[in-house]
């Protein structure tokens, strides 16, 4: 589990990826600290760690990673957002995270509006229900909150220190995020889901 704050950007040092998978290699600060097996959150996508060295540490990533991500789409040099996963007693700073990416969505627009940057971004439909105006969404990552939302799309103010200590401050129209939406409303989505279809019960608040 993370909070969707970011920790380090870190650099994409060797990266061999196919249809059926593959391994990259990524340099972070915190490098040497990291154990085999645990999580790091790479652009907002939880992956194991599997080897390390002082300066950098690998992870694999599956076919469903692949798919469901823009790592498939990583080039040696590029720069990722990192965070290590949140441990119990750590402040929660952003939101809660899983690292399990629900889809990819599209910078369509951005402006400025005072001392920030306000992103639109384009996402599949089938998410839009999860998108409410000042709740929570992760962006490659990074916890944020929801200015806006009508139809597809949704917008994002950015301060100047997270467009500093992350990713997203070099991202142009057209560029791509990793999208996770609001945990707890996935999972209340699920449990009152039977009821709604089959009319048997009331949900009461």
């Amino acid at each position: 589990m993370f909070t969707g704050i970011i920790e380090a950007i870190g650099t994409v040092e060797g990266i061999e990826i196919g249809r059926l998978g593959g391994a990259m290699t990524i340099s972070a600060a915190f490098a040497r600290a990291l154990v085999r097996g645990e999580s790091v959150a790479v652009s907002g996508v939880c992956l194991t760690v599997v080897k390390r060295s002082a300066k950098a540490f690998r992870v694999e990533v599956s076919p469903e990673t692949l798919r469901r991500t823009t790592l498939g789409r990583l080039v040696r040099g590029q720069t990722v957002n990192l965070e290590r996963a949140a441990r119990l007693g750590d402040r929660l700073g952003g939101h809660l995270v899983s690292g399990h990416v629900d889809g990819v969505g599209k910078l369509a627009a951005s402006r400025r509006e005072g001392n920030a940057r306000v992103l639109e971004i384009d996402v599949p439909l089938s998410l839009r229900r999860y998108l409410i105006p000042k709740g929570s969404v992760a962006l490659d990552g990074i916890s944020l909150t929801v200015n806006s939302v009508r139809g597809k799309r949704f917008s994002v103010a950015i301060i100047p220190h997270t467009a500093e200590a992350t990713t997203i401050g070099g991202k142009k129209a057209g560029d791509s995020f990793n999208v996770e939406v609001d945990l707890i409303g996935k999972y209340v989505e699920q449990l009152v889901q039977p009821y709604g279809k089959t009319g048997r019960g009331k949900i009461r608040f």
